[in-house]
């Protein structure tokens, strides 16, 4: 081969080599750029979940206003808890607590200190960074404002921050509660610098910040671009509110919304054979109670009718039989609360033992029961009349009433007996207060719920409360029937949702379309 045609061949080579890097890099940067626009994950940095989808989610109650530091009621803490809104600490799917804004978290041997340690890098949603002064802030307008759920830090003695990520909150007095009301709005941790109308928006710290409100109607989210941790899944999320049950479900079969959490969780049991949709099924802290009324001049202050009653009534076939019921309960604390302990087995259903303990007393001294029951729960109520009343020593007269009704005719002491529901973690202290709407008193019951809130370790705190709670059940204050549970109807292809506690904490962060 000659000299010139070996240089012919080496240019020819040479230019080939150079077109196919060429060729290949652009290619890469084709496939780069489809990459980005069609899947942002590959970018270094994002979550690899994250995508450009949308969805709506359907609920039932609508909160008045977006003010959480106002607003009363479990609707905006659904919409706004670890969506918008991050808390320094969080609960999980057990209702256990687990590190949010603060990584960590160190308690003295007296209790009496807590010192809390933040995540690096964090910032709200407007670019501002958050740090501890911030956290001082809002845990002194909280208590200044009287914010609600700031009564959990009446005993706040005062709070300062040690440098940038540490807050050391001292109390006057052991508060083992303080953690978990640090997982809920007391926890919340507001921007001092934003001027914002709470009332319509926010500036918070959470995977999403409000893009749309709709009063009544809707809450739409989008994913919060300076997010420090998991960024959202989905771009864009929307809460979309519904009078009644029967629409919402209509809304999921019309593709309205991806997700629907009814109030019954049997009004469409259809939904278990359509394979378009998937059923869901949780726990809450949602309690079914048969409320009794103590008061001295109440047939429910002797302790021999009340043990009597819950020997009446088959709570365990009444938890069998009822669509909304998780599991039977016989006591004040639910499955997912601190010192919950399995009670049920207290009162078993036996007609013959409560009719020997009632065959004591006359019909005259038994008298009329003025038995309240919320609209929702007049099949149940009619079961329970028929259990009493099948024993031939009361005479019971069901009223229907509204929410509105029951819950002023029960502050008033205008009841014998109440259906009635109590919804949060702790609210067994109700039975520890005789200025309650139960008027209950008992002096063990008193002593061993204070023991617990004088408990200077999560151990002690749950045998206290374990303590509290079967005293108060052995002693019949009440007769607690269940614990509800919360039910999801969602497309099959949405993933990433939670199904415990959705009826007050809603975190959308994973949500999305496969």
């Amino acid at each position: 081969m000659t000299q010139q045609t070996q240089h012919r061949t080496h240019d020819a080579a040479k230019r080939w080599g150079v077109f196919v890097t060429v060729a290949a890099a652009l290619f890469a940067l084709v496939w780069l750029a489809w990459s980005v626009l069609n899947r942002p994950s590959f970018l270094p940095g994002i979550n690899p979940l994250q995508r450009n989808t949308t969805v709506t989610v359907g609920l039932r109650q609508a909160p008045a206003s977006l003010d959480i530091r106002t607003q009363g009621g479990h609707a905006v803490e659904q919409a706004l808890l670890g969506n918008v809104y991050e808390t320094l600490v969080q609960r999980n799917q057990s209702n256990q607590l687990e590190p949010g804004l603060a990584s960590q978290w160190k308690v003295s041997k007296d209790a009496l200190s807590y010192t809390l340690t933040l995540r690096p890098n964090l910032r709200f949603s407007n670019g501002d960074r958050l740090d501890a002064a911030d956290v001082v802030w809002s845990l002194q307008q909280a208590v200044k404002g009287h914010f609600v759920g700031s009564d959990a830090l009446s005993g706040l003695k005062s709070v300062e921050n040690q440098g940038s990520s540490t807050i050391v909150i001292t109390l006057a007095n052991p508060n083992p509660t303080l953690l978990r009301a640090l997982s809920g709005r007391a926890g919340i941790v507001y921007d001092a610098q934003a001027n914002v109308d709470y009332s319509r928006g926010a500036v918070g710290s959470g995977p999403f910040i409000i893009s749309g409100y709709q009063p009544g109607q809707s809450i739409t989210f989008k994913r919060n671009g300076t997010y420090s941790a998991q960024r959202a899944a989905s771009s864009q999320v929307t809460l979309r509110y519904y009078p009644d049950d029967v629409s919402l479900l209509s809304a999921l079969r019309n593709n309205d919304v991806n997700m629907a959490i009814p109030d019954n969780p049997n009004l469409d049991a259809s939904a278990t054979g359509d394979p378009s949709l998937k059923v869901v099924d949780g726990m809450s802290t949602s309690k079914v109670l048969l409320a009794f009324n103590n008061s001295a001049n109440a047939i429910f202050s002797d302790q021999q009718v009340r043990q009597a009653t819950r020997y009446l009534v088959d709570s365990a076939a009444i938890a069998h039989a009822q669509p909304d019921a998780a599991a039977a309960l016989g006591g004040p604390i639910s499955q997912l609360e601190p010192g919950y302990e399995d009670l049920t087995g207290l009162f078993p259903h036996d007609s013959a033992k409560a009719s020997s303990m009632l065959s004591y007393f006359s019909a005259s001294y038994l008298g009329t029961m003025t038995f309240l029951v919320p609209q929702r729960y007049q099949a149940l109520g009619e079961t329970i009349t028929q259990q009493l009343q099948d024993s031939g020593y009361f005479h019971v007269q069901m009223q229907v009433v509204d929410d509105a009704t029951l819950n002023d005719r029960m502050a008033k002491g205008d009841y014998t007996m109440a259906l009635m529901t109590m919804d949060e973690t702790g609210d067994a202290s109700a039975f520890a207060n005789a200025n309650s709407v139960f008027h209950y008193e008992n002096g063990d019951a008193q002593r061993q719920y204070a023991d617990a809130l004088r408990a200077t370790n999560g151990d002690d705190y749950r045998k206290a409360t374990q303590a509290f709670a079967r005293t108060v059940s052995q002693d019949a204050a009440s007769d607690w029937l269940y614990t509800r549970k919360d039910r999801i109807v969602a497309k099959a292809k949405l993933e990433g949702y939670p199904k415990n506690m959705v009826d007050q904490i809603l975190p959308l962060q994973n949500l999305a379309m496969k």
